[in-house]
């Protein structure tokens, strides 16, 4: 899992300042990683991200004045290359997967034990996302819901190639980038550029909406 070269910044938003003292407390001994600031609301959050920049933020959902959900659109609006983990109490599958829709790169419910959390934090900086069991049932269940609505307009499915579909079981499987460059015998650079171009071609936003996409368009099994 550890890739890491440098140490990692965290952004830590929660209104509780108990269980932020808990959650930096519990990061404070893990190698390469250290908590840069602290919000309670969202427009603190926005404040602390003009003076130092984090590499990633542990985000919550219920907050007042500015909220999560508020929070992680504005970021991915404004700082769409930051990664965002949410980390709340909600485990209900469509606050999950909305979050994951939105744009955040991985979710956590807050009784995970500190080593995952330290485990996706390391995961969605290497790797772009962290998919544990509460996302993929998530998104198995949107898939469900989505097959079982009907659509008046079914556009055009995307044509992906046989290597580009290959990729993506690979991506399915829970493989790193490194994991599938040796896999597939290319550079993780072009690894990289292919997820991309399946993206557009998909117009999903993310990875997790790349996934439902051909799930839904059975491309995949």
């Amino acid at each position: 899992m550890e890739q890491l070269v440098q140490e990692i910044h965290v952004g830590l938003v929660d209104d509780h300042k108990i269980f932020r003292d808990g959650i930096r407390m519990a990061l404070k001994d893990k190698p390469f990683l250290r908590v840069l600031w602290e919000a309670e609301d969202g427009n603190e959050l926005k404040h602390k991200l003009e003076l130092r920049m984090p590499d990633i933020i542990l985000l919550d959902i219920r907050m007042p004045n500015f909220d999560g959900v508020q929070s992680l659109e504005f970021l991915k609006k404004e700082y769409p290359e930051l990664k965002i983990i949410v980390l709340s109490m909600f485990d209900d599958q469509e606050m999950v997967g909305k979050m994951m829709e939105v744009g955040a790169n991985g979710y956590l419910t807050k009784t995970s034990d500190p080593s995952e959390i330290y485990k996706a934090i390391v995961t969605c900086i290497n790797e772009d996302f962290y998919f544990n069991d509460l996302v993929n049932q998530s998104v198995l269940l949107k898939l469900q819901a989505k097959k079982n609505t009907p659509r008046k307009f079914i556009p055009e499915t995307a044509k992906f190639s046989e290597k580009e579909l290959n990729i993506l079981k690979l991506i399915c499987d829970d493989k790193t980038t490194d994991e599938i460059s040796e896999a597939v015998y290319l550079s993780p650079r072009t690894i990289e550029t292919i997820r991309q171009n399946m993206k557009a071609k998909a117009n999903a936003k993310t990875i997790a909406g790349l996934v439902m996409y051909c799930f839904r368009n059975k491309l995949i099994e």
